[in-house]
């Protein structure tokens, strides 16, 4: 969990709606490489800590018998539902609780992940959990997100010029202040590291990592990078109170001023994943 925060229940109040659409995707084949790297074979459980609306969840029910995804937001489970049911995907449930009511009765897994969750957790209760609710052998498995990627971005002609990123960082502080906000309370010492020496800790096995390669840009829409805006904790549409309409507004004319065609090519790096195992004997 960051120094000096916090945790509340608004942290990403009002982000579910934006997210899938938000947020870039994942390379798509992220399922096919951690089915590779972990031997998945349709057998064995999937526990998905901190899941949002559940895309990694979704994404790997297919190579297991059940996917559970766990997430104290009710909005982002009800969303995760909905998108699992538009799918057809029958073997995945949704439970509201926090990582630190781990193990919560749930029983045994062969995998559990985290997609851009563990840093908002007591990290080192909830990888000593984790342990015990693994399987021998078992995996802990952290995805990160494809995020901008400036410098590949120079090296390639792109079709559309890129998201500007640090005017809309400059606009969102304009209204929200100078420090990154974070439910009610701000991250004034950023974001926790050290995710190795947390779960070497907890008994884990040192990490093996993939590389999932994805295509070098992602084409985006004004619609697109506003809800990108409002997928993130800190700018949650909560956040900006009554001035919500008055901000989205100016965002949009930004985005229009930097594309006239209402598109952007947004450079992304490929999708890293790092997976600890559990000691098999």
């Amino acid at each position: 969990m960051p120094q000096g925060w916090k945790w509340d229940e608004t942290l990403f109040q009002g982000t579910a709606a934006y997210y899938v659409r938000g947020r870039l995707p994942y390379a798509p084949a992220l399922a096919e490489a951690i089915a590779t790297t972990l031997g998945l074979d349709g057998r064995g459980r999937l526990i998905d800590v901190g899941c949002g609306p559940g895309i990694i969840a979704l994404r790997l029910a297919h190579l297991l018998e059940e996917v559970v995804g766990l997430d104290p937001d009710a909005a982002m489970l009800a969303e995760a539902e909905r998108l699992a049911a538009e799918a057809g995907i029958n073997n995945a449930r949704w439970v509201r609780a926090m990582a630190e009511e781990l193990p919560a009765g749930l029983g045994r897994f062969r995998v559990a992940t985290f997609g851009q969750s563990f840093h908002w957790m007591e990290r080192e209760q909830v990888a000593a959990a984790v342990l015990t609710m693994l399987e021998p052998g078992g995996a802990f498995v952290q995805v990160n997100d494809p995020r901008l990627n400036l410098d590949a971005g120079r090296e390639r002609a792109l079709p559309y010029p890129p998201p500007p990123e640090e005017a809309i960082q400059a606009l969102v502080q304009t209204y929200l202040g100078p420090l990154r906000r974070a439910g009610q309370g701000v991250l004034r010492h950023g974001m926790p590291s050290g995710e190795a020496d947390v779960l070497a800790a907890a008994g884990f096995e040192p990490p093996e990592y993939v590389q999932v390669h994805g295509p070098p840009y992602f084409v985006r829409s004004i619609d697109e990078l506003v809800a990108s805006c409002f997928s993130n904790s800190d700018s949650a549409p909560h956040l900006f109170g009554e001035r919500l309409t008055a901000f989205e507004a100016e965002l949009r004319i930004l985005l229009t001023q930097a594309s006239p065609s209402g598109r952007f090519a947004q450079p992304a790096r490929d999708t890293e994943v790092r997976c600890w195992r559990k000691p098999a004997g």
